[in-house]
């Protein structure tokens, strides 16, 4: 069983978040999602809508994510790809060449997606004249 993992925050949940998932699915068999926490998207400065348990709750209802994990750091993607026994890490292309991906290199392959034109949490709530 071949086993994908990707990170996000999925909050707002929408038409590119649902591509990627699809997307990344297609890669294997299994698909694991580690979901951003509120705490570690505050160290960010990022706040969310939704909080963790009810984005949670949205990721698992769609139909290519096998399992969600809590992100709650930078650093435990290699622990992460180790635990789950990861095969490959798909992310956004706007994640190429970040570090944090890059030495996932190591452990896994890392694959980069293309992001879907047009669509973006920051640009809904753009749209909606909401502050992130």
């Amino acid at each position: 069983m071949k086993r994908v993992l990707t990170y996000g925050t999925y909050d707002l949940l929408h038409w590119g978040h649902i591509r990627l998932l699809q997307r990344a699915k297609a890669q294997g068999d299994y698909l694991v999602v580690a979901l951003s926490t509120e705490e570690f998207n505050e160290g960010k400065g990022k706040r969310t809508y939704h909080d963790f348990e009810t984005r949670k709750a949205m990721l698992e209802a769609v139909r290519y994510v096998d399992l969600v994990i809590p992100e709650d750091a930078w650093d435990q993607k290699i622990n992460d790809v180790q635990k789950y026994e990861i095969d490959m890490v798909v992310m956004g292309g706007d994640w190429e060449g970040d570090p944090r991906f890059e030495i996932l290199t190591d452990y896994c392959d890392v694959m980069y997606l293309d992001r879907t034109e047009g669509i973006s949490t920051t640009k809904i709530k753009r749209d909606l004249g909401v502050n992130s």
